[in-house]
């Protein structure tokens, strides 16, 4: 086990503009063309920025279920070192990460096909390369914020989060406030090994500041109590969703294909409820 990177700044400003992207789950093309869509174009270095100097924020998840976790480790690890972007925690990430850390976890639900995407890699770059891309994955997830402050001059407009967040949990760091917001509110596991998730954006009192989020996969972008889910199941075969602010726009790109291998995907439980 391995020393933990110091998080980064929890604090992002939309001066600018800032677009916020739903879970992407490996779904790299999807990625892609989303980006073209939000008008972000492909520079000299291999970067993508947009003409505006807009910033991507993403909600975490980038990896696992999908067939591209690696290229999409690969982008944010170089986007964010070069201030184009920024990630928040989440619960993925989290069980990569310490994966990547050397620690006893079990790799599944999607996760596993992260180990067989860095086996391949170890195979076609060679071990050198292999590790160096082990070691600044680790570092990208365990250094990502729990939640992330969108600022518009010294206003707090919107607060980007994987799974959700209490209004008295934001600007605070904590295991709890960490857990919270990898995980939702949770309370406890049913019988099929699911968690069974409490409706935190029911029950919110505030309206401001605008708290987007993902991790809990709908057919739809939904609005509820100053609340935004923009985790539209892209890997299950539904639609990889950003949200732009300060337009209040949502631009969403259809997937190509059910990536998850599942019939009985989050998405068809949810139509059925």
């Amino acid at each position: 086990m391995r020393h933990k990177p110091q998080t980064r700044s929890k604090v992002l400003s939309a001066d600018n503009g800032v677009d916020i992207v739903g879970d992407v789950h490996g779904c790299y093309d999807e990625f892609m063309e989303l980006l073209k869509r939000l008008g972000y174009e492909r520079s000299h270095d291999g970067t993508f920025r947009h003409p505006q100097g807009r910033k991507l924020l993403s909600l975490g998840d980038i990896t696992s279920r999908g067939p591209y976790s690696i290229k999409m480790l690969q982008f944010f690890i170089h986007h964010i070192s070069t201030g184009l972007a920024e990630m928040v925690d989440s619960n993925h990430g989290w069980k990569v990460a310490r994966w990547l850390d050397g620690r006893p976890v079990t790799l599944a639900h999607g996760d596993e096909k992260v180990e067989e995407e860095f086996r391949s890699y170890q195979q076609e770059f060679g071990p050198k390369k292999a590790t160096l891309l082990r070691e600044q994955s680790r570092r990208l997830l365990f250094s990502s914020p729990s939640h992330m402050m969108v600022k518009r001059g010294d206003k707090l407009v919107a607060v980007a989060v994987h799974a959700g967040i209490k209004d008295d949990y934001i600007g605070l760091e904590s295991p709890a406030v960490h857990t919270f917001c990898r995980y939702g509110d949770v309370a406890g596991t049913g019988p099929d090994g699911r968690p069974i998730r409490r409706e935190w954006a029911k029950e919110r009192k505030e309206r401001q500041p605008l708290i987007v989020w993902g991790h809990d996969p709908r057919p739809e972008p939904e609005r509820r109590n100053g609340t935004l889910n923009i985790d539209q199941g892209c890997v299950f075969g539904g639609m990889l969703t950003a949200y732009r602010y300060p337009e209040d726009e949502l631009v969403s790109v259809p997937a190509k294909k059910n990536y998850s291998g599942l019939t009985d995907t989050p998405l068809t439980r949810y139509t059925a409820d």
